[in-house]
């Protein structure tokens, strides 16, 4: 499938997404909030999955000669992990999230505001990490499997201190 297509099927499902949210939420604003919610929830879940694992893809990546066939077959993954998973779940996650901020909570509250800078600093390491895709897929990484094997437990910091703020709402 060329460039073109995916990123015409990519548009097309997140649009679909977004139009079935906003026609949820106005047709059955109380039964939209549970099912926003399962949306959202589905969404973090693959968006942490992607960028949990793809640092560790990282790891072993930065640990084999450039240009060898498994540093092609490793160019894939994370190229089809990024475009495929983590990016579309991110759209979803920040649609289906401030939707809910904004008809549940009404972007009240400071666990929310906590919850969303987090939620920003996480949209921070996706956006590098995607930058590392690209490093990678030219051959032009400069860091070492330490590094990564580190970066590989800042989503896990990040996504531990949402869920108590959502949870706990301690502010």
């Amino acid at each position: 499938m060329t460039p073109r297509r995916r990123m015409i099927r990519v548009v097309l499902a997140l649009a679909i997404t977004l139009v079935g949210v906003i026609a949820l939420g106005v047709m059955a604003p109380v039964a939209a909030v549970a099912w926003i919610k399962v949306l959202h929830v589905l969404a973090v879940i693959s968006w942490m999955a992607g960028l949990l694992y793809l640092p560790r893809l990282f790891v072993y990546h930065s640990q084999v000669a450039a240009g060898s066939e498994t540093s092609e077959t490793f160019k894939v993954m994370e190229r089809k992990l990024l475009e495929y998973i983590i990016n579309p779940a991110m759209i979803v996650t920040w649609i289906a999230g401030l939707w809910l901020a904004w008809q549940v909570y009404g972007f009240q509250g400071g666990w929310l505001h906590g919850k969303i800078a987090l939620v920003l600093l996480l949209s921070g390491v996706h956006g590098f990490f995607a930058g590392a895709v690209r490093k990678f897929g030219a051959d032009k990484n400069t860091r070492g499997h330490g590094f990564w094997r580190i970066m590989n437990e800042v989503p896990t910091a990040i996504m531990v201190l949402a869920v108590i703020l959502v949870i706990v709402k301690p502010f």
